[in-house]
Parts: structure tokens; sequence; C-alpha cells
């Protein structure tokens, strides 16, 4: 009961029996009774009455079926996720109107019937298990999708602007190809990934909204370092004759590989990566061994089959630079979007 309070799950008690004997196992399991309705006094109310009723009390003690429904009816109406756990013959209604109904496997056949969940082990803590198992699979099946279309729009965007200015593509399609397939690669592990506990102390809902507006607000950002880099290679390494399209085309491919990784890590977390929050080390092997073969085949033999050039050292100075100004603002911006409009 504790570790389901921790973590934002409140119970209430459904009963047909006596609501004396009620109370006393509730104090006797530390759960706090307060005053008790009866099914007589829900009978009498109307549904607009019982609403604020089921909000208020936790103990509800001689149900008939059909008000155990009502109450579970009730909460629902109130934007509650409801389960229900219940055993007997008079449980069935409630077990099926519930969001999951769980059971036990000495229960009567007809709510085992009804229920969603059959446990079988006698612990409550597997429930608790389950719920934090839950939030941990739809937090990182989030973040999977807010990094890939945060970073789809910036490539994209990149891509445009590139296209409208240079007199030459900025990347092959054969490149672009192969680092969107090292990317993907690099995302294959989050489903493994750690979960920051303030992640994990209250439910989350899906909200297609909020991963449009953080599509708009991260993904500019990769292009602010697109095109800076596509200056400092056009006018800091002057890279801009025919014979230098080919090294323009790696510096971007490099570039974009290695700020794509880095955005696993940044938007995985509201905090500051690696320091902060520690990502599984499944998710680390894999980012930095993507990292390792997109520079090993920009610049190892496989080169020239990609149609990449040998990139010299002050490129990889200006780079080294660039992917921390980029950590440095996605940080930043980060924050602002945390406090403005929250991050799970």
């Amino acid at each position: 009961l504790k570790a389901l309070r921790e973590h934002g799950v409140a119970v209430k008690i459904l009963t047909g029996d006596n609501d004396h004997v009620t109370a006393k196992v509730c104090a006797d399991v530390g759960l706090e009774s307060g005053p008790i309705l009866l099914g007589h006094d829900i009978a009498a109310m109307s549904d607009a009455a019982l609403g604020p009723a089921v909000r208020t009390h936790q103990v509800f003690a001689k149900l008939s079926p059909d008000q155990k429904e009502r109450i579970v009816a009730a909460l629902q109406a109130q934007g509650h996720v409801v389960g229900y756990m219940g055993d007997g013959i008079n449980d069935a209604p409630a077990l099926r109107r519930a969001d999951i109904g769980i059971s036990v496997d000495s229960a009567v056949d007809i709510a085992k019937e009804a229920a969603d969940i059959i446990l079988l082990e006698k612990s409550l803590l597997v429930l608790q298990e389950g719920v934090v198992e839950g939030r941990r699979v739809f937090a990182n099946m989030v973040k999977y999708i807010k990094m890939t279309a945060s970073s789809n729009f910036g490539n994209v965007f990149s891509v445009l602007l590139a296209s409208a200015f240079l007199p030459f593509l900025p990347m092959l399609p054969m490149q672009l190809l192969v680092q969107n397939l090292l990317y993907d690669l690099s995302q294959t592990a989050i489903p493994f990934d750690r979960v920051d506990e303030d992640q994990l102390k209250a439910p989350q809902a899906w909200a297609a909204a909020d991963i449009g507006r953080f599509m708009l607000c991260f993904g500019p950002v990769s292009s602010v370092f697109d095109i800076a880099t596509f200056a400092f290679m056009w006018w800091g390494l002057g890279w801009q004759q025919e014979a230098q399209v080919s090294a323009f085309q790696t510096g971007w491919f490099v570039e974009g590989l290695l700020s794509q990784v880095l955005i696993v890590h940044l938007i995985r977390t509201r905090w500051l990566p690696f320091v902060q929050s520690q990502a599984a080390p499944v998710l680390l092997a894999t980012t930095a061994g993507v990292a390792a073969l997109g520079l090993w085949l920009a610049q190892g033999p496989w080169a020239s089959a990609f149609h990449m050039a040998r990139l010299p050292a002050t490129y990889f100075g200006g780079l080294l630079c660039l992917l921390v100004a980029y950590v440095a603002l996605a940080q930043t911006v980060k924050a602002w979007y945390a406090r403005r409009h929250g991050w799970a």
C-alpha cells in the first residue's frame, strides 16, 4: 500500500462486508479508512451526488454488486484510470466495468473470466511492479517518438535551407540513407533504457499536441548547428569548389550523425545526461558503437564506396566546438521547455 501510494495510486476498499469488520482490517494493514460510506447511503444518491462522495471517501461497505459498479463508473467519470481487484461473484460487474480487472487464481470462475489480469502470487507488490513497468515502457516509447519527430523535422528543415543556398547537394541520397539507418540502430536500445525516478512517481498520459510542440521546439535546434556547420565548412574551411563537394558532404554526414547520437542522450532525460542521469549500459554501448561505425565508414577503407572524402584535423577541431555548443544550447532549451510545458 505504501509503494502504491508513493507512485500516485490511491487505494479504495469496496466491500459487501460489515463496516466494523472492514474498519478493523483497514487499521491492521495501515490504510486510513476515515468515514465509511455504506450501501444504503449510495442507493439514495444520484450519480451527480455520488461523484464527490467517491472522491472524498476511501472505504465503502455493505455494497451490492451494482453499487460497486457505480462507484467504479463514478471514478472513471472524473478522469481516473481504475483498477478493480475482486474474487467473488459479486465483483464481476465491477471487474468488467473497470479499466483493469484484477482477480486471483483461487477466485470463482466468473470473476476470473471478467478479469483482465489474474494474480498467481499472493502479493500486491506484483501490481506495484506492473504499474512502474508500464510507466517505464510508456516513457521510453514517448522518448523514441520525440527523438524521431524532432530529428527528422530538423533534418528536413536543414536540407531545404541548404538546397536553397548551396550550389550542390549538401549530402548524397545514399549518404542520407546510411545516416538514417545508423541513427535508427542507435535507438534500438531505447526500450531497455533507464527512466528517471520523477517520471515513475505519477501516471503519464498520451498527448499528441505535446509531441508536435516538442518537435517544433527541438527540431530547429539541430538545424541551427547544421547551418553553423555549413558556414564553418564554406567560409571557415573554404570548401566552395567542385573538387571539395565530397569533403563538404562527408563533413555534414559526420556532424549530422554525431549530433543525432547526442540527441538520443539529451532527449532521454530532462536532466544533464551522463552526469545527473545515466543511460542504461546497453544504450551507451549502442550509441557509442554507432558513432564509431559512422566515423569508420566516413574515414575508413569503405569511404570511397559511399563517395566520402578524408577530413582534415582542422575540421574535427571545429566539429568538437560545434558539438559542445550544441549540447549547451539543447540543455538550455530543454530547461526552458520543462519549466514552460513540463517534461513528462
